[in-house]
């Protein structure tokens, strides 16, 4: 197909949006960045594109609870556009505040939209955590993914601890495959804090729904797609090819392969 074309919506507080198109640039993709308002006043333009992103920050300054504002924003304006957007095979990506918009939607994990079975909620340690983490990739069907690469990326959230409602909530994430990523040490081991930064339970990272198309992290993958973001960049420690772009890269490539 063509260039595949993504769309980065804003929003009052987001703050991710430009680093976050840079890399689906890189990917080969080509990118815009709309307000909110403008797709709400012509839900018609979701037509032209094929990877949505929600990317990180703090939507209307996370004043009710993270990305709840947004999510309203997005539930009664824009539920079925972006219903019918998935259904004809699109992607639609999450990252941190983003992952908490479409939680609170019921777009992740996709069980009844409009409906929330999961939350995002204050982390453990009480505090704002900004550290590097590594994550495990756990689905065998999300399209972002690169099975068995073990990733190496940063954090930057108050509200981070993913926990479902309640425990057939959990079993069928579970038994579905829909936890997308979860938090590891260097050698792969899940683990308490710091390595489970927020508390998540059974250390949840990242979810993805049935179809694998849509993939929601607290991570930050646009934040390590360049050698020298990452924190041993210096001594020459980080990979050759930065961990955050195999999220974007897998992304466009599936639109090219599929679309």
């Amino acid at each position: 197909m063509a260039q595949p074309k993504a769309i980065v919506l804003r929003a009052a507080g987001i703050n991710c949006d430009n680093e976050t198109s840079h890399a689906l640039d890189l990917a080969g993709a080509q990118v815009d960045r709309v307000h909110i308002n403008q797709l709400i006043g012509q839900p018609s333009m979701l037509d032209q594109y094929q990877i949505l992103v929600f990317p990180g920050g703090f939507s209307y300054g996370d004043d009710v609870s993270a990305g709840k504002i947004l999510a309203n924003q997005v539930i009664h304006h824009l539920h079925d556009t972006i219903r019918a957007f998935l259904d004809r095979g699109n992607l639609v990506l999450g990252i941190c505040n983003g992952f908490q918009v479409l939680v609170k939607t019921g777009i992740l994990p996709g069980f009844d939209t409009r409906q929330s079975h999961v939350t995002i909620t204050y982390n453990d340690s009480d505090k704002f955590e900004d550290r590097w983490v590594y994550l495990k990739p756990q689905s065998d069907h999300c399209v972002f993914l690169e099975p068995g690469r073990t990733l190496y990326l940063p954090v930057a959230h108050g509200e981070g601890k993913v926990v479902p409602t309640d425990d057939a909530v959990l079993t069928r994430l579970q038994s579905d495959h829909l936890v997308a990523f979860s938090y590891v040490d260097k050698d792969g081991e899940p683990g308490p804090y710091p390595i489970n930064p927020n508390g998540s339970v059974l250390g949840i990272a990242g979810l993805t729904d049935s179809t694998g198309r849509v993939l929601g992290l607290m991570p930050h993958p646009e934040r390590h797609i360049h050698a020298t973001h990452h924190p041993h960049w210096t001594r020459g420690a980080g990979p050759s090819e930065c961990d955050g772009m195999t999220i974007f890269n897998n992304a466009v490539t599936y639109v090219k392969g599929h679309l």
